[in-house]
């Protein structure tokens, strides 16, 4: 049903825990089949410098979450908000079609953590003020 790529990432995830003093968090879940996931980041000079994730789900929930820790992890914000299900999907070698949700999740985790690190960044510009 996966392929070895899926396989080794849900396997051997990279970037799996969570980052105690993080820019962000964001997360995404799917309320049909259960999964959940949170992603963390540290963000510097607009850069994403670590990125690290918690996934509650089956095994193509872990591996699309792997994946995109290690398509975002040195990009900017916006080269990072850019990355799409499909893009996960295929840096994985493609998904059963059943499990196609799972790309969207890890996707969602992302912006939505990069969204509210920028309001976190726009609010605290306003207080400087």
């Amino acid at each position: 049903m996966y392929n070895e790529k899926v396989m080794e990432h849900f396997t051997n995830p990279r970037n799996v825990g969570e980052i105690k003093d993080a820019d962000a968090v964001g997360e995404s879940g799917n309320f049909k089949c259960g999964d959940t996931m949170t992603v963390y980041l540290k963000v510097k000079d607009d850069v994403i410098t670590d990125i690290k994730f918690k996934t509650f789900g089956c095994g193509a929930a872990i591996a699309c979450s792997s994946v995109l820790t290690e398509m975002a992890k040195g990009k900017t914000l916006d080269e990072a908000l850019a990355i799409t299900n499909k893009d996960v999907a295929e840096q994985l070698g493609g998904l059963p079609p059943i499990k196609m949700h799972c790309s969207n999740l890890s996707a969602e985790a992302l912006h939505d953590a990069i969204n509210k690190y920028r309001q976190k960044s726009l609010a605290q510009q306003e207080q400087s003020r």
